[in-house]
């Protein structure tokens, strides 16, 4: 490993997951049985994906773990929060996404992770009726109690370094107020305020893991750190930061096809994406305020990679539409179905239909461990605020809009994000360009 400033992963990193369902509890499981020698990470970039450094005769192909320092899997402590009060073991049973010989393999640790009650609000995620919840007076006292859970966590367990990661369901949609979401000191005092309106539970979580020297990742497109107030919060207390949404299924495919429509310069008439989905995410879902959130999140992507400024001839008024339909039948099996309205030479029509028959949890959960280990590699290579580095695994990349930012959705530019931050943090050059 070449000389670089990154602080050694020591000691245990504590996980916290907000929602202990069937994201949090595939998650969980895999990891666990990983350790044990039972499953392979497949999936997981930070295990298996390989970065060149150097170039000409000093060029290598190196693990990330031989590039920076990582944690460890068997460093790993995990805890949660949820509404219901089962522990991760009966969850994974509940949520029937992995085989029951996987669960049971690993279910002594699954029993003790026991979720903390959650800092909720039924008016945010109507559909959810656990009574495993915080009693709190105000939206300041959820923050209090959330990072008193934190401490006690990390106490308990010994840990050395904390990560707080949202995978619990979608919000509804929360609007950006400037009057409220501009400054840390309006946030503060929303929050003290009890702004139930502005101020949504995932916003007290994050305010909560900053404030306790841990990074946030918020893998649902709630409205939550991607306010400049929150911006501030990080670099107060210099955590990093990333969201929104765990890109999985569909978006993964419209991060990753749409580039060959621009490279290839061909036109787009219409873009028709529809999910069936049956887990507690497509149920609250099915709520349409909450789907607001989703479809906004889902909506971004194509927009930022075939720009209608950039080639008017191909994509001027294209229509883009999202769906999803709560479908009990599939569970946690979602299927994605793509409609692709496209025209070639002289302006002839063409379709492309893609059927993606996913899993939604076993998508996530590589997702969840590798937005963990590079947040807390991010946090000891001291880089705090936005993680743009991270948008390869995001469905709404985190960037600055007050000045005009425009998120990258393209899937190869974020690789190489990624890479070049990889490279940058192991005392290497960033040396692929985004152009």
């Amino acid at each position: 490993m070449k000389q670089n400033n990154v602080k050694p992963a020591e000691g245990k990193l504590g996980i916290l997951v907000v929602g202990n369902g069937a994201v949090a509890t595939t998650f969980m499981t895999g990891v666990l049985m990983t350790r044990k020698g039972l499953t392979k990470p497949i999936g997981s970039m930070t295990q298996y994906d390989k970065i060149r450094v150097g170039k000409g005769a000093d060029k290598k192909y190196l693990h990330y773990k031989d590039i920076v320092p990582m944690a460890d899997l068997k460093d790993i402590v995990f805890g949660c929060w949820d509404v219901y009060p089962q522990n991760a073991y009966q969850s994974a049973m509940y949520c029937e996404v992995l085989k029951e010989k996987d669960i049971n393999s690993v279910k002594d640790e699954l029993e003790q992770i026991v979720p903390m009650k959650a800092a909720f609000d039924k008016n945010f995620a109507k559909r959810l009726e656990g009574d495993n919840v915080k009693d709190c007076k105000t939206r300041w006292d959820m923050v209090e109690a959330l990072r008193k859970d934190i401490r006690d966590f990390k106490t308990e367990k010994g840990c050395a370094r904390i990560v707080v990661l949202w995978a619990a369901s979608t919000e509804i949609y929360v609007p950006v107020n400037m009057e409220v979401h501009d400054t840390l000191e309006h946030l503060e005092a929303a929050m003290k305020a009890n702004d139930t309106e502005n101020i949504s539970p995932s916003m007290c979580y994050a305010y909560a893991a900053l404030a306790e020297g841990a990074p946030f990742i918020m893998g649902a497109p709630n409205t939550t750190v991607d306010i400049p107030a929150m911006w501030e919060m990080s670099e107060k207390t210099k955590m990093p930061i990333s969201g929104k949404d765990f890109k999985t299924g569909q978006t993964l495919v419209k991060s990753g096809f749409s580039p060959i429509i621009g490279t290839r310069c061909l036109g787009l008439s219409g873009w028709f994406s529809t999910n069936i989905l049956g887990n507690r995410d497509g149920l609250v879902l099915d709520e349409p305020a909450n789907f607001r959130t989703k479809e906004v999140s889902k909506l971004s992507t194509l927009e930022t990679i075939l720009k209608p400024e950039d080639q008017p001839d191909l994509y001027t008024d294209y229509y883009h539409k999202v769906r999803i339909n709560y479908y009990p039948p599939r569970n946690d099996n979602k299927e994605g179905w793509d409609n692709i309205d496209i025209f070639g030479w002289m302006g002839y029509p063409m379709q492309i239909k893609i059927n993606f028959l996913c899993r939604d949890s076993i998508l996530a959960a590589p997702l969840c461990l590798d937005l963990c280990l590079l947040s807390d590699l991010a946090a000891r290579a001291g880089k705090y605020g936005i993680q743009r580095f991270l948008s390869f695994f995001l469905k709404s990349p985190m960037h600055d809009y007050t000045k005009g930012e425009e998120a990258v959705n393209h899937l190869y530019q974020q690789y190489t994000m990624l890479k070049n931050a990889i490279r940058e943090m192991g005392g290497y050059e960033a040396d692929e360009e985004i152009d």
